[in-house]
């Protein structure tokens, strides 16, 4: 989970908020309490820190009703927490073709990784996308680049002798042009020195890129403002993305430190494989912090796991009232490769709040081979209308899978459950919800009682 520690003082937060019967001095002085610790581990500024909860303090104390208290406070730390990291999305404009972005970073950001899960991620949005490397000091760097281009599924420019980078991109300058975007790597050092900016600055010159994005590593925290700056005043970085947000306590130290330079974070990296990138907005980014879900995260996952082709369809049928077991099916192929089940519930609006244990997450990613397993026994007719599969079915579908009835019935529950869910669902327009209230829209549509018991018997496909 992204900055578990520091999302779990602020869950913890809002409950002792919303269960207490009065908003006194004391239960303020101890919310803050947890708050500041909170952010300091995280690598927050001291003095911003200070500053921050002495403003929740005293709108704390002014507020007199103690129901408008309560509201007062958790929209307070809400707002606060959004503005101190940016306060609005950041996109990168793509209207020109070739969109040639050019990425700087230091020895160990992640920074080659991280260029080829944004090809991956815009790949996956329909563009004509290609990397170009430009990293000739590093020993293996244009190996590493091809080899991460094969598991994005991108073609890559490198030439493995030539120690020029300027001769290269002259190399490949008519080739890259071909494409929507150009993705380009160019050299690290182990500190910001001379060489290296020269070296950067030269090629700006050269290739003239409408975007230049510098990579840094959450682990860094504050020191994260003083690499900024330095990058931003000699090569006009335009925007940062912050990696190993997923294995890091100081990652709100670094995405803050960000902000102070006005420099936008345009994505986070929160994991290892090809999907494991994310568009980063401050608003939705707080909101599963407090526990109240992601679902624009949770949008963009399942569009990088399918193909586009797959996701038009899939959305049609929705629209249209109709959720098979086929796209339930490829819901749970979908979700496979959108990571660990326990980083999809901490978006769902509702059940990110209610939490399960890791164990039972962990069981179900075995139930979901078996299910896949169940559904290929199936006939078109029973996958098209499981409506129609009784008992005798059931039996005959087990067999043939050698998958216990009682899972496949358990299936079948889910299926029906994640439909009812969609259908209380498909009249909003989840793409424009961008505050607490818009992203609790969906799962206030169901009661207290159905989100637990939901929570409870959530099984893989709940979404």
């Amino acid at each position: 989970m992204v900055l578990e520690k520091f999302g779990s003082a602020f869950k913890n937060a809002m409950k002792k908020i919303a269960s207490a019967v009065f908003v006194d001095k004391e239960l303020i002085d101890a919310i803050l309490k947890d708050l500041k610790r909170s952010l300091l581990e995280a690598d927050v500024d001291y003095d911003l820190v200070q500053r921050l909860t002495e403003k929740i303090r005293t709108a704390a104390i002014e507020e007199k009703s103690s129901l408008e208290k309560k509201e007062q406070i958790i929209k307070l730390i809400h707002d606060e927490l959004v503005s101190i990291l940016g306060s609005k999305k950041y996109e990168l404009p793509l209207n020109k073709k070739p969109t040639k972005i050019m990425f700087l970073g230091l020895y160990g950001t992640g920074k080659t990784t991280t260029i080829a899960k944004l090809a991956f991620y815009y790949a996956k949005r329909g563009f004509k996308v290609c990397m170009l490397g430009l990293d000739v000091h590093r020993p293996a760097a244009p190996e590493q680049l091809e080899q991460l281009g094969e598991q994005a599924a991108v073609p890559v420019f490198i030439n493995k002798e030539e120690k020029n980078a300027l001769k290269i991109w002259k190399q490949f300058e008519e080739k890259v042009n071909r494409f929507d975007i150009v993705l380009i790597d160019t050299a690290g050092r182990d500190a910001v020195d001379s060489s290296l900016l020269e070296e950067i600055k030269d090629l700006q010159k050269a290739i003239k890129p409408e975007q230049v994005i510098l990579a840094i590593s959450a682990d860094i925290g504050q020191t994260a403002k003083k690499q900024v700056t330095e990058f931003k005043s000699a090569c006009k970085v335009t925007g940062v993305i912050v990696t190993r947000m997923d294995s890091s306590a100081k990652g709100g130290g670094s995405l803050i430190a960000c902000s102070e330079t006005g420099s936008p974070v345009l994505f986070i990296t929160t994991g290892e494989k090809m999907p494991d990138i994310e568009a980063f907005n401050p608003t939705s980014f707080v909101s599963r912090l407090l526990g109240m879900g992601d679902l624009e995260a949770l949008l963009e996952k399942a569009k990088t796991a399918m193909e586009s082709e797959q996701q038009k369809k899939m959305a049609k049928n929705i629209e249209e009232g109709k959720f098979t077991l086929l796209e339930f099916y490829e819901q749970i192929k979908s979700m496979q490769s959108m990571g660990p089940l326990s980083k999809i519930t901490e978006l769902i609006p509702g059940l990110s709040s209610i939490g399960g244990s890791e164990k039972m997450l962990e069981g179900q990613e075995g139930k979901m081979k078996r299910w896949r397993f169940a559904m290929e026994s199936m006939t078109k007719k029973e996958i098209e209308e499981p409506e129609t599969i009784t008992s005798e079915r059931i039996s005959r579908i087990s067999k043939g899978s050698h998958v216990p009835a009682s899972e496949i019935r358990e299936m079948l529950n889910q299926h029906k459950l994640l439909k009812g869910f969609i259908g209380k669902g498909k009249d909003m327009d989840v793409s424009k919800m961008s505050s607490p209230a818009d992203m609790k829209k969906l799962a206030s549509s169901f009661s207290q009682k159905q989100l637990r018991k939901m929570a409870k018997k959530f099984k893989p496909g709940m979404m």
